[in-house]
């Protein structure tokens, strides 16, 4: 048991190592990514609204996930580089930018990675934007905020995208209720669920 504790220790100061940290945060944004759309998919099984595990949409997922992964891994190195400390007025400003820069960036990285996967057109990528972006950002300002306090007051930068992924298993529920109600009865478009925030 004793081995076993040390080779996680090993493992863990490895993966979140300065060498390994992007590729850490990015096999993290996938993995949870992945987990969140298949616990989605589950619910709405249970509840009859699926018929069966899509995993199309569940790979979709994963890929956003990673996309949006790489931006996080970028933005939380950026962000502590740029103003570093953790005073109260330091942390809230940064909580402050992060909604009002990332967050509408995350949302339309989101959408722009799920329209080249689905080979959306514009037209179909934008109507899909303008109908769903309101309801997810205006989501986000309920949910993050406090969660980043948290994020940037207690969490050193390595840890920060793990934090916002397993943050972002909860908040997913929400999003793909948007976007599958939005999409009516075509469930085709339902598959592209949730997103990792930062």
């Amino acid at each position: 048991m004793i081995g076993l504790v040390k080779w996680f220790r090993t493992v863990t100061k490895t993966a979140f190592s300065k060498k390994y940290l992007l590729l850490t945060n990015v096999a993290i944004s996938v993995s949870l990514s992945g987990v969140g759309d298949i616990i989605e998919q589950h619910y709405e099984i249970y509840n009859g609204q699926l018929a069966a595990w899509d995993r199309q949409r569940t790979r979709f997922m994963s890929i956003s996930g990673m996309t949006v992964g790489v931006f996080c891994h970028s933005w939380y190195n950026f962000m502590d580089h740029r103003f570093p400390g953790r005073t109260v007025g330091l942390v809230l400003k940064k909580v402050l930018i992060d909604q009002t820069v990332a967050s509408p960036i995350v949302i339309f990285l989101f959408f722009a990675t799920l329209a080249v996967l689905k080979r959306s057109s514009w037209e179909e990528t934008r109507h899909e934007v303008r109908e769903k972006f309101i309801r997810l950002y205006t989501a986000e300002w309920i949910v993050w905020p406090p969660a980043q306090i948290v994020n940037f007051y207690f969490l050193p930068t390595k840890y920060r995208v793990l934090y916002d992924n397993t943050i972002s298993l909860g908040y997913d529920v929400y999003t793909s209720y948007v976007i599958n109600e939005d999409c009516g009865s075509d469930q085709t478009d339902a598959q592209t669920v949730s997103h990792t925030r930062c």
